[in-house]
């Protein structure tokens, strides 16, 4: 047998966005072609998902013929959430998705560093201290080296006209990485992978948006509007769609049409004048594969695309240990044979461990021999009938994103191995290797295992393969409060992904706290099976620690817990966190009991208000129009809502009508774009893009006898320390002298602003708006986050 014939796992295949294997048309074919003409590749760099041009992207990839790459620096993570309630690591799991769907559409591969995106940053050296600089510009020369652009582009400026620390960082760090990435003395332990690279040149993408106009006559420029008619788009269409995949940042795009350009100022490198490949040479020189490309360009028929496989073939031949697109002509190989090939499976998930069957299924729409060997046989491919093969193969590595191994600290995730780097995804999930032979030439395919279901109103649906541990143990909440030393009762929802799962759960207590029980036994014979268990805990001296769960089954001990992301723009995502949770034993005193919850953009604060020991009613506007708010001892508003949800003017009346009888309103902070209503409050205030970003700024209590901070909680400095990422954004201006300004506070260089917390008396009730950021830090436990939040929630004070 060929040596190229076999078929066996491998760890060197991404599993990516859809998972089926994709079909080129004619269309894609002809485009193809010409890139396979065109040799140059362009590396845009900035800091957030997002931040790329993505109709520039679509330029490069589909006009250009170049390879177009995005480097972003961090995945999003910091950011807030306008399809659900993720935050931080599960934020950037869903934006990653995003990022990916988006290059499909515009033409470029994805990169990443390990940077952290913890919040807004002010200033680039913020963003340096937090992140570690010198390890994120190891990573960004890691991605020069091994993608080897010929030109990078950053989107952004160096300065405060970046608007932000994270993109002043970008265009800092991508300065210094084009040097870097060309001194063998810079971050040498890379070259053990990679070989040192220095680009053409560095060029900045001027801009004019947001109030600021970098652009000028005098910089290059290309027009990036035109239209492909083999893609039956404008460039401005592409990037549209690209961009609306950014669906949990609202960024649904009307499609541009018409001539557009962009600006481009040089920063580093040789300049250029009339292009920004000027002085790279983009087109192949090797004329024996010009005169192959020019016979291919000339015999293609889009009416019969396999009539161009001798052509391609010979090509393959002709360009075998030479610098070549190799891949895409491989592509193209398939596509214009029109070849297909899956490998899936009849579960989505297994346990670590399993054997697997697995179905190969392929066919073939050539007449010329087309062959796939595996392990035990060679499926020869008949002209247009489907052939398949059975398969088996051990599940393992358990899911489980490579950035989200380990706890990270703030400012990176930690990465153990070098050549994960960059990667958007796992290169280690389950997949075949095998070997095709097309007319006795051999091409090397990975095909990842898939599951594949039919859905009856969607129909055929692949997602991805979960590999998890045989029982998780999850957590129903990332923090417990305990007040003083009530006892509190714990749940746990233990799953099987095995048949016959024996075992028991131990928790892990801080020292000095106590469990009713040592250990929990369970049988879940089936896999699918679900119990949920529970113990309780008594606090101890320790006033905060973490509960740590160990899940023993056969022998072996697991400590995962099971966290599932389903939306319908991107694949469904599976991962295995650590079950653990914050125990926080504080002094809390609540006043009233029934929480009215309106959901904005998405938040975990209503499980927050639960474990305070509220009881929580979620109602959509339509029931706050018909149902009798004053059964409610107060109303909280959702982050953002005033922001997504039109109905905020058909309801506020009711509301402050509500307040006006004698409710609390609380309103949780809005963004000044975009607002629905400009009423927000009884009186008179506007919102502003300031935010103390320092989450351990000073605050400085402005009225000290307010109820606000005297009841039913005496809040004091202590409240504010243990904060995460930030105080608050967004806060309030041009405030009515109705209004009690309670708080002030300022990043360390600021003046101090008062407009973080609002509260004033209305009717016989109270009005509340903050910007502080409850969102975070009641799910993340802070315990004097919510003894203020309990004060604001009392009821008027008489």
């Amino acid at each position: 047998m060929n040596r190229y014939y076999f078929l066996l796992i491998t760890l060197l295949f991404p599993i990516f966005l859809n998972a089926q294997m994709q079909q080129m048309n004619a269309a894609d074919i002809a485009l193809g072609i010409e890139k396979l003409n065109v040799k140059g590749s362009v590396l845009y760099i900035a800091a957030h998902p997002d931040d790329e041009n993505t109709r520039l992207l679509a330029y490069l990839a589909k006009e250009a013929k170049v390879s177009a790459g995005y480097l972003s620096l961090t995945r999003g993570d910091g950011g807030q959430n306008l399809i659900g309630n993720e935050q931080a690591e599960l934020l950037g799991l869903i934006r990653t998705q995003e990022l990916l769907a988006a290059r499909k559409v515009d033409g470029a591969e994805q990169f990443f560093t390990r940077a952290n995106d913890f919040g807004f940053s002010k200033t680039a050296d913020e963003s340096f201290k937090i992140w570690g600089k010198e390890q994120i510009l190891a990573d960004v020369v890691w991605v020069i080296r091994k993608f080897r652009p010929d030109v990078i582009i950053t989107r952004f400026p160096e300065d405060s006209r970046a608007g932000h620390g994270h993109h002043a960082g970008s265009g800092i760090l991508a300065r210094e990485a084009f040097t870097a990435a060309a001194d063998p003395k810079r971050f040498p332990e890379q070259l053990a992978y990679v070989k040192v690279w220095q680009a053409k040149r560095l060029l900045w993408n001027t801009f004019n948006f947001g109030g600021t106009n970098t652009t000028a006559p005098d910089q290059l420029k290309i027009d990036v509007g035109l239209y492909n008619p083999l893609v039956g788009k404008s460039y401005g269409e592409i990037a549209a769609i690209s961009r609306t995949n950014h669906k949990s940042q609202g960024f649904g795009s009307t499609l541009q049409r018409g001539e557009a350009f962009e600006f481009f100022s040089h920063v580093a490198g040789e300049p250029a004048k009339n292009s920004i490949f000027d002085g790279i040479n983009t087109t192949l020189n090797n004329p024996n594969i010009q005169a192959i490309l020019t016979e291919i360009r000339k015999n293609f028929d889009v009416k019969q695309p396999d009539l161009i496989l001798p052509h391609f073939l010979k090509l393959k031949k002709a360009t075998q240990g030479i610098d070549f697109n190799h891949q895409l002509l491989d592509d193209l190989i398939l596509a214009s044979a029109g070849i297909w090939i899956e490998a899936n499976t009849p579960e989505n998930v297994y346990a670590i461990g399993d054997i697997i069957p697995v179905r190969l299924q392929a066919i073939a729409r050539t007449k010329l021999l087309v062959s796939i060997a595996t392990t035990d046989k060679t499926m020869v491919l008949s002209p247009n009938r489907l052939s398949s093969s059975d398969l088996k193969l051990t599940a393992e590595p358990t899911t489980q994103p490579y950035w989200l191994q380990e706890n990270h600290p703030i400012g990176q995730y930690l990465i153990d191995k070098q050549e994960l780097v960059g990667n958007p995804e796992n290169t280690n999930q389950l997949s075949v290797k095998l070997s095709l032979s097309i007319d006795n030439q051999p091409i090397e395919l990975n095909t990842p295992v898939v599951f594949k279901s039919t859905d009856p109103i969607v129909g055929e649906r692949y997602q991805p393969l979960v590999i998890a541990p045989a029982v998780t143990a999850t957590l129903s909440e990332k923090a417990y409060i305990f007040n003083g030393n009530a006892p509190k009762t714990i749940t746990v929802s233990l799953k099987s992904f095995k048949n016959n799962a024996v075992g028991f759960l131990v928790p892990k207590l801080p020292k000095g706290w106590k469990s009713n029980t040592d250990k929990i036994d369970f049988n879940l014979p089936n896999k699918g099976d679900e119990q949920i268990v529970s113990f309780t805990i008594t606090p101890g001296t320790e006033t905060s620690g973490n509960l740590n769960l160990q899940v023993s089954v056969d022998g072996k001990i697991d400590d995962k817990g099971v966290k599932n992301i389903s939306y319908a723009h991107i694949p469904n995502i599976t991962i295995f966190p650590q079950a653990t949770a914050r125990l926080e034993k504080i002094d809390l005193k609540i006043a009233g009991k029934n929480i009215a919850y309106i959901d904005g953009a998405g938040d975990l604060v209503p499980e927050a208000l639960k474990e305070m020991g509220y009881a929580v009613t979620k109602l959509t506007p339509a029931q706050i129009l018909a149902t009798d708010l004053a059964n409610y001892d107060a109303i909280v508003t959702g982050v953002r809502l005033y922001n997504i949800n039109a109905d905020v003017k058909l309801i506020q009346p009711k509301l402050l009508k509500y307040v006006e009888n004698g409710g609390t309103l609380l309103i949780q902070y809005n963004v000044n774009n975009g607002l629905k209503t400009t009423s927000i409050g009884p009186y008179p205030f506007k919102l502003a893009n300031k935010r103390v970003t320092e989450e351990d700024a000073k605050v400085n209590f402005l009225v000290p006898n307010s109820p606000a901070l005297n009841y039913p909680n005496k809040i004091t400095a202590k409240d504010f320390e243990g904060w995460v990422q930030e105080r608050g954004l967004y806060f309030a201006t041009d405030i009515d002298q109705k209004y009690s300004k309670i708080l002030s506070m300022n990043d360390t260089g600021e003046t101090a602003n008062d407009g973080s917390l609002l509260i004033a008396d209305y009717g016989k009730g109270k009005f509340v708006y903050t910007s502080l950021v409850f969102f975070r830090e009641l799910p993340a436990g802070v315990p004097g986050a919510y003894r203020l939040f309990a004060n604001l929630l009392a009821p008027k004070q008489r």
